[in-house]
């Protein structure tokens, strides 16, 4: 598709709109408001995507390179249907195609930096006067593709936060947070693009993800070699339909199979509740235990029902012994474990769990906690992260928005802003050019600076007129976003 397309209807005649002799717009791209209590800064992650994707990539093969005639033609078609009669035209669609690349500039902080609300991320302005109309209608764009990486990155360092504090303070392998918080973007996201980009950001922080092509996304756009690195990694894994398949009565010789025939070493997780969880780790796992502690690799007890607090940590209120001990005080019923330096218990490395199903940043702090009230490290368990924290937020959860702030009309700059009366303050934004500086590791902004200012700062630019400038890699960004942790804690 023509990307010129990919917009909303009522961008494709704003270019019309604008006052006589307009010749430059400039605008921002913000997070405005946090709706998650006490999360104040957001991770920068995606333009680079963007930009390889959308500007470069799609406009050179699905416009640029195509037959002019055909450009124009198809775009007219779409736009008559679509408005009926119109007088948006197609001259300036023709003189961008024949200017073969696209007249913008981008300047951007480093993506993986935490960004203080109502600090631009970046800014965007075109180069040729007569295509002033193209920086904002790259509005929406934008909008549908940036706000989710950045969304999931923020998310994920705070999942980082929570982990890195309990495993510092109770387990002897604090290195193990990497894959602590493993990725299930790809089922439950809204679309292939939205599960890969979500993947992506969680991978900032961690490096288990059962989203693989976000290792085709990360060597695509961000320098990264899965032969050299680690870019994401997961496990063998049984599902319910495997269990099942095995007869209730056939469970206990499913487990057996898999643990001594189908991986007789190396990880395997296998999913434990499609019946009876509480069976499972007090009367197969028993019978078991003599070929599960032979083996070389661990055997990962997945439970995918329940309150994941509760199943994990055991229920003070439960009805039953198993309940109120939970799935991590059983399996060391049955395996047994050490006590480390810091006084918790560990499980024997051959024996672990995972809970994957509805688990939130909330349910990850109190996993954690009551596992440390009952002496255990928080390091016994793996958290599946999903939809129900990376598909149940929005664009508004940060209130991203780009907005320009100042134009040229005749040669003359005008600082522009808006303030509604009607509004809290989300949507009052800054004005003018602007100006970024970092000052004791916090990003600041100064708004309506003189252009001799807003060259200065940390915006840098990373696009000008068709070529990409600054091109990071995904060790660069892991790298920011760990020291912005390990200076935040």
């Amino acid at each position: 598709m023509n990307p010129l397309l990919l917009t909303d209807g009522y961008k494709v005649d704003h270019r019309r709109q604008y006052p006589d002799k307009t010749t430059l717009v400039y605008s921002n791209w913000t997070p405005r408001k946090s709706r998650i209590e006490g999360l104040d800064e957001v991770v920068f992650f995606g333009l680079q995507y963007f930009i390889k994707k959308y500007i470069i990539h799609d406009f050179d093969a699905d416009f640029f390179k195509k037959p002019k005639e055909e450009v124009v033609r198809k775009y007219a078609r779409r736009i008559n249907n679509y408005l009926g009669e119109n007088q948006v035209g197609t001259k300036h669609i023709e003189d961008l195609h024949d200017l073969g690349y696209i007249p913008m500039v981008f300047k951007a902080l480093p993506e993986g930096a935490s960004v203080p609300l109502r600090v631009p991320m970046f800014t965007m302005y075109n180069t040729i006067p007569e295509f002033f109309w193209l920086t904002n209608y790259f509005e929406t764009l934008l909008s549908a593709v940036v706000w989710l990486p950045c969304n999931s990155a923020t998310l994920a360092r705070e999942y980082r936060k929570v982990l890195d504090k309990y495993a510092d303070e109770t387990s002897s392998v604090p290195e193990f947070v990497d894959w602590q918080a493993h990725d299930f973007s790809m089922r439950g996201m809204g679309g292939i693009e939205a599960a890969i980009t979500s993947a992506a950001g969680h991978l900032l922080s961690f490096t288990g993800s059962d989203t693989i092509p976000v290792i085709d996304f990360f060597e695509d756009y961000y320098n990264a070699n899965s032969d050299t690195e680690l870019i994401a990694g997961s496990v063998a894994a049984t599902e319910h339909s495997v269990m099942c398949m095995g007869t209730t009565e056939g469970e206990c010789e499913t487990f057996k199979r898999l643990v001594t025939e189908v991986y007789p070493k190396g990880i395997v997780s296998i999913v434990s509740d499609t019946w009876d969880l509480w069976k499972v780790l007090t009367d197969y796992l028993p019978r078991l235990k003599e070929d599960i502690v032979a083996r070389e690799g661990k055997v990962v007890i997945r439970p995918d029902s329940g309150d994941p607090v509760d199943i994990i940590c055991g229920n003070p209120n439960g009805k039953t012994q198993e309940e109120k001990k939970g799935v991590i005080e059983l399996l060391l019923d049955v395996f047994g474990g050490t006590t480390n330096a810091k006084g918790y218990k560990e499980l024997v490395p051959q024996i672990g769990a995972i809970y994957g199903d509805s688990i939130t940043v909330a349910r990850a702090t109190q996993i954690c906690e009551r596992l440390k009230e009952k002496g255990f490290a928080s390091t016994n368990v793996v958290l599946g992260i999903g939809s129900f924290t990376y598909q149940y937020n929005t664009r508004d959860t940060f209130g991203f928005a780009m907005k320009a702030t100042y134009g040229e009309v005749d040669g003359e700059g005008r600082a522009i802003f808006k303030d509604p009366v009607t509004d809290d303050g989300t949507k009052k934004s800054a004005k003018g050019l602007m100006k970024i500086d970092l000052i004791d590791g916090v990003y600041h902004l100064t708004d309506n600076v003189s252009w001799e200012e807003e060259k200065q700062g940390e915006l840098k630019e990373v696009f000008r007129d068709g070529k990409l400038l600054v091109d990071l890699s995904l060790t660069d960004i892991r790298s920011r976003v760990k020291s912005d942790i390990n200076v935040e804690a």
